[in-house]
């Protein structure tokens, strides 16, 4: 069974069929209480690295290149990385997982990625 990972913004309300909400940015989203945001997990070793995420900057020319780094980041993790990860995995078999994100840019973020990746993975 393919998992069934969707994206939402933390600014956008939670939904009753979001499933599992998993918080996958290494800072919290501005302006956003714990209540509001309504989730179930928070993976920040799953965000890319404070120094990829700053020579990104959200920069669309910057996209592929961040995808490709970021990939990287995610395929080289161990320990408590790897154990999210594979988690995230199970948990897609399971039921649906919301990956929640706070960038404004809904095609080129980290979340965006991380579906992939984590699609690829239950395959």
């Amino acid at each position: 069974m393919s998992p069934r990972i969707w994206i939402r913004r933390a600014y956008d309300p939670p939904s009753s069929v979001d499933g599992t909400r998993v918080l996958v940015d290494r800072l919290w989203p501005r302006g956003i209480t714990k209540v509001d945001l309504r989730i179930d997990d928070w993976t920040r070793e799953l965000a890319p690295s404070d120094d990829l995420r700053h020579w990104f900057g959200h920069d669309p020319d910057r996209w592929e290149e961040f995808r490709t780094r970021y990939r990287r980041e995610l395929a080289s993790m161990s320990g408590d990385g790897k154990a999210e990860l594979e988690g995230l995995v199970a948990r897609g078999a399971d039921g649906r997982v919301t990956l929640v994100f706070g960038a404004r840019d809904e095609a080129h973020n980290n979340a965006v990625v991380l579906r992939e990746v984590l699609e690829e993975r239950a395959r």
